[in-house]
């Protein structure tokens, strides 16, 4: 189940958004918002890695999340369903049977994350008790600098 939950969200483009707000110069908000199957943890991922992004955007090497706060306002709608009634009837007699199939569940809303993230560059003081934004990356942090802005929660 899980595993094509991912692979599901891997063909959902834009299933993720941020915005950052510079508040000093070492200082940045970062907030995420994710769809409802990315979850509370994949909003949480999103914001990270945003963080990481908006770091190096400002010539930093490493963050320190000093705050956090998360919300979600996920809503389950379940839509109007059909009903399919067949019947026969003999001598003096009717019978019917009525079936039901409910409609879809529709989940709709989002996920939250807000971090708050100071930024430091390598041999600043606590720069060694803060995360490598290199290192939240991966391998490819390269491409995630490019792009500048995480749109899934994979």
């Amino acid at each position: 189940m899980k595993r094509s939950l991912v692979l599901l969200l891997a063909f959902l483009p834009g299933c993720a958004g941020t915005n950052a707000i510079r508040t000093s110069q070492d200082t940045v908000i970062v907030q995420a918002s994710a769809a409802p199957a990315c979850g509370s943890i994949g909003a949480a991922r999103v914001a990270q890695r945003q963080a990481a992004i908006e770091t190096l955007k400002a010539g930093f090497d490493r963050y320190i999340i000093m705050g956090a706060s998360s919300s979600s306002n996920i809503m389950a709608t379940q839509m109007p369903g059909t009903y399919h009634t067949t019947g026969t009837y003999g001598r003096g007699w009717v019978s019917a049977q009525t079936t039901y199939t409910p409609g879809p569940v529709i989940y709709s809303g989002s996920h939250d994350q807000s971090f708050v993230v100071k930024m430091f560059r390598e041999g600043d003081p606590g720069a060694s008790q803060a995360i490598s934004a290199r290192e939240t990356l991966g391998p490819k942090w390269q491409e995630e600098l490019k792009r500048g802005s995480v749109t899934t929660c994979l």
